[in-house]
């Protein structure tokens, strides 16, 4: 049979991205959250492929075996795709670019989420609805749209299925994790399916951290109450989501996992390349702080937006070594504090000098970012007079509760702060605990 140039060309994406994988893949469908520990259900996603030689040891997206299988689980479907720049082929193309160029797949709409399809909106920002100029392809704003807002976007875009492909960082409030879940609902009030094509948690994903949010603090960096660091993957969390939250109305999901994945993996010990994930992202290493250093973004301190480091360093002005002394001396494992002082080019004390301090990690397995984080925010709050919450408390959406900020108003330590919340934290884990897919 010849195929066109298109299908040669999405042929080639598919080869570039796909590589001989065997293992099944989960099927979720009405409801049904599926067996853990990866065991698959109806459905099978990922039979033998031929492609070039790959290094030793890495991990096989979900999109490389959706590829090898030759895209079964999209035949004969319109589809829409929500991703952003970290939807690559192992070989860094775009999955947009390989699908369109299949004739495999009739991919109709692309929807963007926070920080926009292409990437280029700061925090809290998207790029609005245009046509993608590489493919032609309407590409639809989702960001902070849900319900039957969102569903009419699926309907109007004229798709059957949305293929959610999204590097996530492992905390609840990156929202991500709340596009797919809007996404799912929608989808379930359309009439729509939705695929889920797993990714690594960069941070290792072997166990949750942190608070669990409380309902009543819902918002959209976190709509349910998960812990602060979860410790799960897009499509484990997609399966718990269909299992726990969405009720009489789950969605149809199809999960496609990775191979070579498996728990406590860094993003450096997979073989893929990082793209970053929002402007703010910049490298593995800053998701690794970030469950606990984003909470600075509910004060009055810099939590590095607008330096090289971001989440990295934080500060303000007037702060001096006493704060990395502090923190050193409570001898939380994995990390060191170092006396840091940076100038922010924009967000909070933009073109001022500040002082404070970088997070060292020189023991991934023993560094906790959430007690981390809460480190800092006592230690601040003891050491710099000037310390304070943003007037709107949003320190209290990024913990889930207002217990984190009370106890910490009260003077409390960080095992008291971290004692607070852990009955919560054991029973999120056991919910958790039947929805992984990877040991």
């Amino acid at each position: 049979m010849t195929l066109s140039r298109r299908g040669v060309l999405g042929l080639a994406g598919a080869m570039g991205a796909a590589a001989a994988v065997g293992a099944s893949g989960t099927t979720t469908t009405a409801g049904a959250a599926g067996t853990a520990a990866g065991a698959g259900t109806a459905g099978a996603v990922g039979t033998a492929g031929t492609a070039s030689p790959r290094p030793a040891g890495r991990v096989r997206t979900g999109f490389e075996r959706l590829a090898a299988d030759g895209y079964a689980v999209l035949a004969g479907q319109k589809v829409g795709v929500v991703t952003n720049p970290t939807g690559i082929t192992a070989d860094a193309r775009h999955l947009v670019d390989v699908l369109h160029a299949d004739e495999r797949v009739d991919l109709v709409a692309v929807f963007g989420p926070e920080h926009g399809f292409r990437g280029t909106a700061q925090a809290g920002g998207s790029e609005g609805a245009s046509r993608d100029p590489a493919t032609g392809l309407p590409v639809y704003d989702t960001y902070d749209t849900s319900g039957q807002r969102l569903a009419d976007v699926f309907t109007a875009a004229g798709i059957d299925t949305v293929v959610f492909d999204i590097q996530d960082v492992g905390a609840r409030f990156y929202t991500y994790i709340w596009t797919l879940y809007d996404c799912m609902r929608a989808a379930a009030l359309a009439g729509k399916a939705v695929v889920v094509l797993d990714r690594p948690n960069p941070v290792g994903g072997r166990r949750a951290a942190g608070p669990v949010l409380e309902r009543p603090y819902a918002s959209f960096v976190g709509r349910e109450p998960i812990a602060l660091a979860h410790g799960m993957t897009a499509a484990e969390l997609a399966r718990l989501f269909n299992g726990e939250f969405l009720g009489a109305a789950p969605v149809r999901l199809t999960t496609v996992a990775m191979t070579g994945w498996r728990r406590g993996a860094f993003f450096g010990q997979t073989g893929l390349p990082w793209v970053p994930p929002s402007p703010n992202m910049p490298t593995p290493d800053t998701a690794l702080a970030y469950a606990g250093t984003c909470l600075f973004e509910g004060t009055n301190l810099s939590e590095g937006r607008g330096t090289t480091t971001p989440f990295e360093v934080l500060g303000a002005e007037g702060i001096d070594r006493r704060w990395a002394e502090a923190a050193n001396g409570l001898g939380l494992p994995g990390v060191w504090f170092r006396e840091a002082y940076f100038t922010p080019s924009f967000s909070k004390h933009a073109g001022k000098v500040c002082g404070g301090v970088r997070l060292i990690v020189h023991d991934r397995e023993a560094f906790d970012p959430v007690r981390a984080g809460i480190a800092l925010l006592v230690t601040a709050r003891r050491v710099w007079s000037g310390f304070g919450w943003r007037a709107d408390h949003w320190i209290d959406r990024l913990t889930g509760s207002d217990r984190v900020r009370k106890l910490v108003d009260a003077g409390a330590g960080v095992e008291e702060v971290a004692g607070d919340w852990a009955a919560g934290l054991a029973r999120f884990e056991a919910v958790r605990a039947r929805y992984l897919l990877y040991p």
